[in-house]
């Protein structure tokens, strides 16, 4: 027997005899008013019984009043208990949809010099949006511009050598001329015996010197015609090299890192700027053999970021790697029995992202939802919703 049940039966007073009861005048004890031994316990377990049904008629009360709530709100109470349910298992995948985790990821830009040289100023720094053709940094280029002088003075030097090859060529035609005509009147004096052969020759061989002199003159023409095209182009590379050390933006973006300082030498293909495109952003991530042989380009997909669990974000599949791959640690599938799974890749509207661009950053991570049967239905959860921004950009 328990302790609680001796105790009482321990202190319990000592009842007198019948006899002393008889003789002191006192009735006889009623056995049936005699509390039992132990009835103590039996009342804490009655008490406890009390309390459970108190809190059973308590709850009963809370979800009779929810459900009448929740029907005046026209909530249906069974899809939601279900849809929680599912989120608290992990088993909320609707049907003909795929769901993974995924991260941010954009474009990236790098803003690199042509040719080697010094960085003569970098105009812009990290966090900095930049503009389509807007000035980022400048090399110096004082020596490509002393150069393209120097090719501007080789233009007009060729040129002034033209000239003067022109002058030549016309004199060299005035001098054919006058030879021709005297080999010409030495011929016909000749065939009247009125000169002597003699003559007649150095006559003709004077006029073949003066043609030979002439088309010599002409070349020096075209050999100062070729040294001008000569000069020209390379006055040409010189003012394209100029303009290469104006680095522009080859599209809008932001500011990742400056990788290099005014003062420092590159080689060529060195890099100063880490820009990313932010019209160009997509969530990367890993199917599985078997949904990614079902999802399609221009697929529908929506996006999730743990940053911002309450904002749905549009997307469209554009891109489904062709080879499988192991999937990175950093990027997991929704099922971790295949090792081997595809890229996977979703672009955002860039009409959405040029409202949203303060928000936009690379390496988020999230959750992916893509729709693998394009006759299923959104579920109302993954409706898009985005709100306004509070920041505009």
């Amino acid at each position: 027997m328990s302790t609680l049940a001796q105790e009482p039966a321990a202190k319990a007073p000592q009842q007198p005899a019948v006899g002393e009861q008889a003789a002191k005048g006192a009735p006889p004890p009623n056995p049936a008013s005699t509390p039992p031994a132990g009835g103590t316990g039996a009342a804490h377990r009655r008490g406890k019984r009390r309390v459970w049904l108190i809190v059973a008629t308590l709850l009963v009360v809370v979800a009779g009043a929810g459900i009448a709530w929740a029907k005046h709100a026209g909530i249906d109470l069974r899809t939601t208990l279900v849809t929680a349910w599912n989120r608290l298992m992990g088993n909320d995948v609707p049907e003909g949809f795929a769901v993974t985790n995924g991260r941010a990821e954009a474009t990236k830009v790098y803003i690199t010099t042509k040719y080697q040289g010094r960085i003569e100023s970098v105009l812009v720094r990290e966090g900095d949006t930049i503009q389509e053709g807007q000035v980022l940094a400048r090399m110096d280029t004082r020596t490509l511009k002393a150069q393209l002088r120097q090719a501007e003075a080789t233009i007009q030097r060729a040129k002034d050598a033209k000239e003067a090859a022109l002058a030549v060529v016309a004199e060299r035609e005035a001098d054919l001329g006058f030879s021709k005509s005297a080999a010409d009147r030495e011929r016909r004096m000749l065939s009247t015996s009125s000169t002597s052969r003699e003559s007649y020759e150095a006559a003709h061989a004077k006029w073949k010197a003066g043609e030979a002199a002439l088309q010599a003159a002409k070349s020096q023409v075209v050999e100062a015609e070729a040294a001008i095209d000569a000069a020209i182009a390379d006055a040409d590379r010189l003012r394209v090299e100029i303009d290469e050390g104006i680095l522009v933006s080859p599209r809008r973006g932001r500011v990742q890192y400056r990788l290099a300082e005014p003062g420092e030498v590159l080689a060529p293909g060195g890099r100063i700027l880490d820009a990313i495109d932010l019209t160009d952003v997509y969530m990367l991530f890993y199917l599985p053999e078997d949904e990614a042989g079902k999802a399609t380009i221009g697929a529908e997909a929506r996006l999730i970021f743990d940053a911002l669990p309450d904002v749905v974000i549009p997307a469209n599949v554009y891109f489904v790697a062709a080879e499988a791959q192991f999937t990175p640690k950093t990027v997991e599938t929704h099922t971790e029995r295949q090792k081997l799974a595809f890229q996977v890749r979703a672009r955002i509207d860039p009409a959405l992202l040029r409202k949203y661009e303060p928000y936009v950053k690379t390496g988020l991570p999230g959750v992916i939802y893509v729709r693998l049967d394009p006759k299923a239905e959104w579920p109302e959860r993954l409706h898009v919703k985005i709100p306004e921004p509070a920041v505009q950009p």
